[in-house]
């Protein structure tokens, strides 16, 4: 959340306050915010509620038991980052013949890399997660070479699924079309000048996601 000039003291209480009032649904007090950033002392507490006051974050009145309000300036902060979801950028996948990927020693994202989406844009938020893609097995599917796909960790699929397949007598990883066939498993490519990758030892393949959305790279 963009704050101005603020004490890491004064972010806190301005991160417990807009949580206590979504989660209340009123204020809380002076002795509340208090304890929730270890502050012994109501006039110090008062002093960096007058500073958020100043700086535009916050309407106080003094008058009223609990009179904190936000200003329509961290409203608006607060809303935005509602709708918005932080979904990590963990690594690559191939929408290609299996490539063996590199030790996890040598990630290819750093941990702190992640893509910002509209809530709306997803049919999930919970356990979710993002790949970018090299190869063109998907073309047909609308997934092309350097675009991301988000992914949701799950196991559980149907037939016709996108989804992220490790294989692990190969260790080699894929994004394909999955399909059951008997008592083994089709991974399909999206693109008709390739075939299909026959499983015959279903319990060597593992789905490690499910495709919910793909983002286009565009030139």
């Amino acid at each position: 959340m963009a704050k101005g000039k603020l004490s890491d003291r004064q972010k806190r209480i301005i991160d417990f306050i807009v949580e206590f009032m979504e989660d209340k649904e009123r204020p809380p007090s002076i002795r509340e915010i208090g304890r929730a950033v270890s502050i012994s002392s109501t006039s110090v507490v008062n002093y960096n509620l007058n500073r958020l006051v100043e700086e535009g974050y916050l309407i106080r009145d003094q008058n009223v038991s609990r009179g904190i309000r936000l200003t329509e300036k961290l409203a608006h902060i607060v809303r935005h980052a509602s709708d918005v979801i932080r979904i990590p950028m963990v690594g690559r996948i191939f929408a290609s013949e299996p490539v063996l990927l590199p030790g996890t020693d040598s990630p290819m994202f750093g941990s702190d890399e992640a893509i910002e989406l509209t809530r709306g844009l997803l049919p999930t938020t919970e356990n979710l997660f993002a790949l970018q893609v090299k190869g063109d097995s998907m073309i047909d599917a609308m997934v092309n070479d350097g675009d991301i796909v988000v992914m949701k960790h799950e196991q559980i699929w149907q037939n016709g699924d996108m989804v992220a397949v490790w294989l692990r007598d190969r260790e080699e990883t894929t994004l394909k079309h999955i399909y059951q066939e008997g008592e083994t498993v089709r991974l399909q490519p999206a693109n008709p000048t390739m075939q299909p990758i026959i499983i015959e030892n279903p319990e060597s393949l593992e789905v490690q996601g499910k495709v919910v959305l793909v983002i286009r790279q565009l030139d």
